[in-house]
């Protein structure tokens, strides 16, 4: 027996299939690093990438521990817009990817060319996916990839992102949001695929600002990124790429169509109070003003977001100012009846003169006016007689003349007195009605001060809120 039977019995036959399989694949794995073409043009190179196109199911490495760098970066092209109700983000993206193939290497010079566009079938593909999609993608598909002598491939295609982001929107029209783009691969781990920053953010950022044609009412601000690995449920970690795009909205639509108007109204209603409160116009031209500003309210609600998270503060504002003007119509109301009822009231309650007419009359600068007490010299002149006769000597005797005229006077006195407590009655009365008028100018004076505060408070808080979102 010859020494080459010896060897062809030693190898085990669970073996010999392998081993056909490999001498078979072999001659294809080695022209698989290094292609040689019989002409330099495209069809040579074709037919040399034949037996290429049979390894596009597996991983292009020799090694499965070899893991495969998929750089990864895009252009912000356009920010279709942003929909408050549902937290979504419109844009349109020109994504990139590259990655190396071991499978695919050629001589430029041998083969005419360094570089060669074919069919996306026909290569393997990472299956990068951005985990915040929510929607189908409608861009145009590309079919083709290009493939480089070195063995890179260069994956470029258009995507229109519907993803999900977490809107604030408190501060609108001046808010600033930022939405998430999570790169990562659906199914390899980390030991398989790894994504990398194709491009630095600030180039991403120029580019993508450099580019734009289509943004709407929102501005892009910044691009910026960071890498981590999430482990999953199995414990196999995942490799991601976050990108953090941060957009500001365009607020002058929203300042001139809805900021100035209600401002109008609002300083048109303040200035309302300079009409006397006791006319019947002054509150007929406030409802006017609600009226007027509740359908301005109405026809403008289209322009302002709905969303279930939180209540923008141009809302608050709104709804403020319709209370304010809801208010001054209710103590119009009540100003109006004071003034012109007044005389039918009862006295003004202790804690009321303590409260309004003392102490919030000196805040609105209305003191209450101090006045001595009417109908004192009424008193004087009554008693004066009967001090008079008190002072009389006792023991002189009188005439019956003097004693009868002395009696008149008294029956006199008598019968004034009716007339002087009619007087006073009504003279305490006038008081009292005065009272309730100084209570009706005070609490009109207070409002008056609380609309100026309120509109120079909301306006500093506007101005404040601009100016920190351009800033930023």
């Amino acid at each position: 027996m010859t020494s080459k039977d010896i060897r062809t019995k030693c190898i085990p036959l669970s073996v010999t299939p392998i081993l056909f399989m490999f001498l078979i694949l072999a001659p294809v794995l080695s022209d698989a690093i290094k292609l040689n073409c019989s002409e330099p043009n495209q069809p040579a190179l074709l037919k040399a990438l034949t037996a290429v196109f049979n390894l596009s199911a597996i991983r292009p490495v020799m090694n499965t521990a070899t893991r495969t760098n998929v750089s990864t970066f895009f252009t912000l092209y356009g920010i279709l817009g942003v929909d408050e109700k549902s937290q979504l983000l419109l844009t349109y993206l020109w994504l990139s990817y590259w990655w190396m193939n071991e499978f695919v290497s050629w001589d430029p010079i041998q083969c005419g060319t360094d570089r060669i566009s074919l069919p996306r079938d026909k290569f393997w593909v990472p299956d990068i996916v951005i985990n915040e999609f929510v929607d189908e993608d409608t861009a145009p598909p590309v079919p083709y990839v290009y493939v480089f002598s070195d063995g890179f491939v260069h994956d470029a295609k258009p995507v229109r992102v519907v993803s999900s982001c977490n809107l604030d929107i408190y501060t609108f029209p001046f808010d600033i949001q930022n939405c998430t783009l999570t790169f990562n691969s659906y199914i390899h781990f980390t030991t398989d695929v790894k994504v990398l920053l194709g491009k630095s953010v600030e180039n991403i950022t120029k580019h993508s600002k450099m580019v734009m044609t289509t943004m709407g009412e929102w501005e892009l601000l910044d691009i910026t990124s960071n890498k981590f690995t999430l482990g999953r449920d199995d414990g196999e970690p995942v490799d991601e790429l976050a990108f953090h795009i941060r957009v500001r909205r365009r607020a002058t639509l929203y300042v001139v169509n809805l900021l100035i108007p209600s401002c109008f109204l609002i300083m048109v209603d303040l200035f309302s109070f300079l009409l006397p409160p006791q006319t019947v116009d002054r509150s007929s031209f406030k409802m006017t003003l609600i009226l007027g500003y509740t359908v301005f309210l109405l026809i403008m609600n289209d322009l302002l977001p709905i969303t279930g998270n939180s209540i923008p503060l141009l809302n608050v504002f709104f709804s403020l100012c319709l209370a304010l003007m809801v208010a001054s119509l209710l103590e119009t109301i009540f100003v109006t009846n004071l003034l012109s009822s007044s005389c039918n009231f009862s006295p003004v309650p202790r804690w009321a003169q303590v409260v309004v007419l003392q102490i919030l009359g000196r805040v609105v600068c209305l003191p209450q006016k101090t006045k001595e007490p009417i109908g004192s010299d009424l008193k004087v002149n009554t008693v004066a007689p009967q001090q008079i006769a008190d002072l009389e000597p006792p023991e002189v005797e009188e005439p019956v003349e003097e004693s009868n005229a002395h009696l008149e006077l008294r029956n006199m006195s008598s019968d004034l007195t009716a007339p002087r407590l009619q007087v006073e009655q009504h003279l305490g009365g006038s008081q009292s009605s005065e009272e309730w008028m100084q209570l009706g100018f005070i609490i009109d004076r207070l409002l008056f001060g609380l609309y100026i505060l309120f509109i120079s408070v909301s306006f500093i808080t506007i101005m404040v809120i601009w100016l920190n979102s351009y800033s930023q």
